[in-house]
């Protein structure tokens, strides 16, 4: 009696599907014992990406012309952090201004304002570039003019700390710093926003409010831009700040009742 012959398809992986719907690394498959070859080139170009992102400059003209035409005036400073490679070796230089930015700012005469936003290049120069525009266009219609706000600040060569000292100068309420985040293997441009009340020298991580993975393909600027929107105006309204300050924006959108004042993250 002659047997059928057995069906030699392998079941179809369930993490295939997965796959679909995120751009992280899952379901590669192998080659023998390695990855396939189209997987390892895969990674070694978004890693080549990453490390661009990190070394690439900001483009500050091109920025500058882009905020033009969105409707916004700008200054530029920089840090004290002289290059790329002492920015990258000394933190602490990214996070104060260099003597001659800081005179620069004093001397503008702004303030007090409600809001100070600060333009960090940051460790990702490229989201900086491709995003900050989208996401102060976006935030000034949330606000709708409730809130007075500097004009905007480029700092180069910065870190997240940069934006206290800048928003002490211009006697900001408030200091938001958009800053390229140190990029990943598939995300080499996304922006972070960071939220601080009364800025000043010496505030810590603990004192700020994030909002992270800004990109089309993460948090899309106009969401990012709503909920920082909420967050500035309950900061003004409970003169706070970072742990103290829960993020109930979705909440509120959905029209949920209001937070309360004083309950913590």
């Amino acid at each position: 009696m002659t047997s059928l012959p057995q069906d030699t398809t392998p079941p179809p992986d369930p993490w295939a599907e997965l796959r679909r719907h995120t751009p992280a690394r899952i379901a590669l498959g192998r080659a023998g014992a390695a990855l396939p070859t189209h997987e390892v080139l895969r990674f070694a170009a978004a890693h080549a990406q990453a490390r661009d992102a990190v070394h690439v400059a900001l483009d500050v003209p091109a920025l500058q012309a882009d905020l033009a035409v969105a409707g916004w005036a700008s200054t530029v400073v920089h840090s004290r952090a002289a290059s790329r490679t002492v920015y990258l070796r000394r933190p602490d230089f990214g996070r104060r201004l260099a003597p001659d930015s800081a005179d620069a700012l004093q001397a503008l005469g702004i303030g007090p304002v409600d809001l100070a936003v600060v333009l960090g290049d940051g460790l990702s120069a490229v989201a900086l570039q491709r995003h900050a525009v989208p996401v102060l266009q976006a935030l000034r219609a949330a606000l709708n003019g409730r809130l007075t706000l500097a004009l905007p600040v480029i700092a180069t060569q910065a870190r997240v700390a940069l934006g206290d000292e800048i928003g002490a100068l211009l006697q900001a309420r408030l200091v938001l710093v958009l800053l390229g985040e140190r990029p990943g293997l598939s995300s080499p441009d996304s922006l972070g926003a960071y939220l601080t009340h009364a800025p000043q020298l010496g505030c810590h991580d603990a004192q700020r409010n994030c909002v992270s993975n800004i990109r089309p393909a993460g948090l899309p600027p106009v969401v990012a831009a709503q909920r920082l929107a909420w967050l500035a105006t309950e900061a003004l309204r409970r003169r706070l700040t970072g742990v103290g300050l829960k993020d109930d924006s979705a909440l509120a959108l959905l029209g949920g009742p209001a937070a309360q004042p004083g309950i913590g993250a």
